[in-house]
């Protein structure tokens, strides 16, 4: 029984430490600026603690169907039947235009990376996240795919 409780506590522990600061902040400060007036943003707001959260036209499928029809496999990578996933993060700005985006973690090859900054650094315009009715920028995830 003591065994079950020391486990029970050291997986406890270890979930607040890896999930912590995502349970108890709905506001992400970043130091980023607003491409539309060149002021730094007061508050960039993640994805999940919004009102209304930022919508690619056409919703998920219309995202979908925008990266397979966007993404091109490098012709390298191909070739060498390199795959991988890139996790990107972007800002919807209050306008929906996407901006700020980085990678989080990349695919080993690096035309991978690349490729998926330049998908999504093509995406239309969104509509817009909302906090009390009022757009505000949002901080988004992406995982961008390459698989034979």
């Amino acid at each position: 029984m003591n065994q079950n409780l020391q486990y029970l506590s050291l997986c406890l522990t270890l979930f607040l430490i890896a999930f912590g600061n995502n349970l108890w902040a709905q506001v992400s400060r970043v130091s980023t600026v607003n491409p539309m007036n060149g002021q730094p943003y007061e508050k960039v707001y993640d994805y999940d603690y919004v009102d209304e959260k930022p919508q690619f036209p056409g919703g998920n499928y219309g995202l979908l169907n925008y990266i397979s029809e966007t993404r091109e496999y490098p012709y390298e990578a191909y070739k060498n039947k390199v795959e991988g996933r890139v996790f990107c993060t972007f800002i919807i700005n209050t306008d929906g235009s996407v901006s700020n985006i980085s990678i989080m973690r990349g695919a080993e090859d690096e035309q991978l990376n690349r490729e998926a900054l330049r998908v999504i650094s093509m995406m239309p315009k969104w509509k817009a996240g909302k906090v009390n009715n009022k757009p505000v920028p949002v901080r988004c995830y992406l995982p961008i795919a390459f698989h034979l």
